[in-house]
């Protein structure tokens, strides 16, 4: 991204000099209702290089824009400049039962038009009527007309488009609604609302930065990001949350960028790397209503089977039937919790070479060695990539029937850890191909394997002919249909509510394929750290379920060979505790007996999150209805509570408890309870807040925790080694009330021994 302090430049990424034109739209000529929508006519003025003026010796271009309401808080504005207007089939919408299409009318005012519903609430103002202005010196020409207007949501909060964001009539930085052409032909779409100063921002993905995102630009392009430390994201959703309140979804796979009271700090803005441009402006008073407003468009979580929340043990990479039967038994006769075993790349022939088929000389038996597993109440879970190495089982059959995108120019750089050469990437958006795929997976899964991980869904050949698309839709879009090809194969086997995957990229509508985890950060406190912010972020746009690497994925500074520290290892699976799942998985071994100076520790915390599975359990349900996460930011809840917007350590766990992990090898920090009275975990002493309490101490055994006072959960309350153990009906509610005396008095410390 280039500095320029110019809107071309900093916002479109163009040079001072280029035969682009940006067009910029002026006032409406006309609004006419049309099955229950209401449609403006808007004339576009091109702008002169190098000041942006307008340019008027180009005539203008009229479009049109369409302006639609779904229930009582969502407004659709849609404009297509060369090209067709979404209708409510796209592959990135969901729509709930319940969201209907509301009939609006136009009413002509002395500015413009008002647009209402069926209740007569005000849903968008359109203005045409002049600027006053007095005049005092010509110097400076009177401002170039543009498209000024309001939504109205929910018929309460007023978006304002942004207007008027100038120095001078030449110098702008943002554009209310616009377009760029290159040789005539449109190619980008521009939109802006105005930014208060101190509006503040969430959403957009998988973002590693603070909390507020006030400030920031983002390029929403699915990348993989090599850790949690950088502005790249494996997960980008093109969609934010305002504190003004509201949201706005970008029905788009193209890329797009994003900025929020950045390149111009009175603005949030974006360039959509598209003709069409289609934004659902979404209200409902508070950030929690917005996000079950947003799944309503996009889709709510499928549930995940019970087991699914137990511990997920893996490393890079179990090698033999017989190494992973000797950590299973090791596991079990320590007394370490576990459910899931998963096997990364090396179940092949050869490592990192996907051929879907077991090694021969690896797993001898497949068969019978996942039905050995499972006897021993262990499921099995699969690491697979989309993509294919020349010298694989099915490299010629996918080639022939054209399941791998042909290579327009050179070799692509399509994802890839390892030095292995790739010859193709499945291309998902061929029907057959996506048959093919989930038939390699049904044979899988009917051989026993409970789970497929998909991974490396971010990235794609730039130089291939996709059948469906091309590469700037397909990209982004990539994931979604990898991981619903994904998703549906294991639902055809094992049905709903006993299906799940393990993927890594995201964009809008992957909420509905869980489970979701954070990619590969360092075994450091920063990767601990910055693995929380990502779960924070991709919790406030829109997806449920959320795992990361326990205790990091890779070590520092060999990346392979260095193993994470004792404290770190403690830590990590403490914080994995109150994530809605929970996986062991890195570059050297993760198995807790492996840390023996902490294993004690670990198989209390271990105990712990079994004891909590009932809670976790309701809380996915909670999941699939409201779409809610499971893992929620502090400003999820309080999103009038300026200090929120600033915590991005802390959370939520479901609906009653509240988590501070510890991110320091000095066991210190501190916490904020945030309005309300909350019981302490250990202590059972009840505070009030709102309050920050300075420098908690945390021993090893103990991280910060507090219940919402009065409420009750549910627990386990006897020792299990895996679920299949549990009866649920067993289950008993432990209440915080004044009868609580901390967590050693209660139930979760017999079972625990914490």
């Amino acid at each position: 991204m280039k500095q320029m302090n110019k809107f071309r430049g900093d916002m479109l990424d163009m040079d001072v000099v280029s035969d682009n034109i940006i067009w910029r739209a002026c006032k409406p000529v006309s609004a006419v209702e049309r099955d229950g929508a209401v449609i403006l006519e808007v004339p576009f003025q091109a702008q002169t290089d190098p000041k942006f003026g307008s340019d008027t010796s180009i005539p203008r271009e009229n479009h049109t824009l369409v302006i639609r309401a779904y229930g009582n808080a969502i407004i659709r504005a849609s404009i297509a400049f060369d090209g067709k207007i979404p209708g409510d089939d796209g592959i990135l919408l969901e729509w709930h039962p319940s969201l209907k299409p509301e009939p609006l009318k136009v009413i002509k005012t002395d500015t413009g038009w008002d647009i209402l519903d069926s209740a007569q609430t005000l849903r968008m103002r359109i203005n045409t009527a002049d600027q006053p202005i007095k005049f005092w010196s010509d110097q400076i020409p009177a401002p170039a007309e543009s498209f000024e207007g309001s939504v109205f949501p929910d018929g309460k909060v007023e978006v304002p488009f942004m207007a008027w964001d100038t120095f001078t009539p030449t110098h702008l930085e943002s554009i209310s609604l616009g377009y760029v052409t290159e040789k005539g032909q449109p190619y980008k779409s521009l939109f802006s609302f105005h930014a208060a100063h101190d509006e503040k921002f969430a959403g957009t993905g998988e973002r590693f930065s603070k909390m507020d995102l006030s400030g920031k630009t983002f390029i929403l392009e699915n990348e993989d990001a090599s850790g949690v430390n950088s502005r790249r994201a494996y997960k980008n959703v093109p969609f934010y949350i305002s504190s003004r309140p509201y949201g706005v979804f970008m029905n788009t796979s193209a890329h797009i960028r994003l900025s929020l009271a950045d390149i111009s700090t009175r603005a949030a803005q974006g360039m959509i790397e598209d003709n069409v441009m289609d934004l659902f402006i979404i209200g409902g008073g508070s950030i929690e209503r917005i996000l079950y407003n947003y799944r309503r468009i996009t889709g709510f979580p499928r549930n995940v089977p019970l087991w699914s929340y137990g511990t997920w043990m893996s490393r890079m990479t179990y090698f033999s039937a017989d190494e992973t039967l000797k950590i299973a038994k090791r596991l079990r006769d320590e007394d370490y919790p576990c459910d899931v075993i998963h096997l990364d790349t090396g179940w092949f022939r050869t490592d990192w070479k996907c051929e879907w088929e077991f090694s021969p000389e690896r797993f001898p038996d497949p068969v019978g060695y996942m039905k050995k597993m499972r006897e021993m109440g262990y499921r099995i879970s699969l690491w697979q990539l989309p993509t294919i190495s020349k010298d694989t089982l099915h490299y010629e059959t996918a080639t022939k029937n054209r399941y791998l995108a042909p290579k327009l120019t050179s070799e692509g750089d399509a994802s890839n850890f390892g030095k292995v050469e790739y010859g193709g990437t499945i291309d998902f958006s061929n029907p057959e191909a996506v048959k093919w795929y989930q038939g390699l997976l049904e044979n899988l899964l009917n051989m026993g394997a409970a789970a497929i991980k998909t991974d490396f869904g971010e990235k794609i050949g730039a130089d291939n002919n996709y059948y469906g698309m091309p590469y700037k839709t397909l990209h982004n879009l990539y994931a979604l249909l990898y991981q619903k090809a994904a998703f549906e194969a294991t639902e055809k086997v094992y049905g709903k509510g006993q299906s799940v995957i393990w993927a890594r990229a995201g964009w809008a509508g992957c909420q509905r394929y869980p489970v979701h985890w954070g990619g590969d950060c360092a075994c450091t406190w920063d990767g601990l750290a910055g693995s929380l912010r990502g779960g924070l972020h991709i919790g406030l746009s829109g997806f449920a379920f959320w795992s990361h690497d326990i205790p990091g994925f890779h070590g520092l500074p060999n990346f392979m060979n260095s193993w994470p520290a004792n404290d770190l290892y403690v830590r990590w699976t403490q914080f994995g505790v109150f994530t809605s799942h929970m996986r062991y998985h890195g570059t050297s071994p993760r198995e807790p007996y492996e840390y023996p100076e902490v294993a004690p520790i670990v198989r209390k915390w271990l105990k712990l999150r079994y004891a909590l599975i009932p809670y976790i359990y309701d809380e996915g349900i909670k999941a699939t209805e409201s779409g809610y996460p499971v893992l929620r930011a502090l400003v999820f809840h309080h999103d009038d509570d300026p200090v929120c917007w600033n915590i991005d350590d802390q959370f939520y766990f479901g609906e009653n408890l509240l988590v501070a992990p510890v991110i320091n090898s000095e066991g210190i920090r501190d916490v904020y309870l945030p309005e309300g009275q909350w019981t302490d975990l250990w202590t059972g002493e009840i505070i009030n807040g709102p309050v920050m309490l300075k420098n908690v101490v945390s021993p090893l055994e103990r991280i910060p925790v507090y219940a919402k006072t009065g409420s009750k959960i549910r627990v386990y309350p006897y020792k299990v080694q895996y679920t299949d153990e549990m009866d649920l009906s067993k289950s008993v509610d432990l209440v915080f009330d004044s009868t609580f005396k901390g967590l050693s008095s209660s139930v979760l410390g017999e079972v625990t021994g914490l």
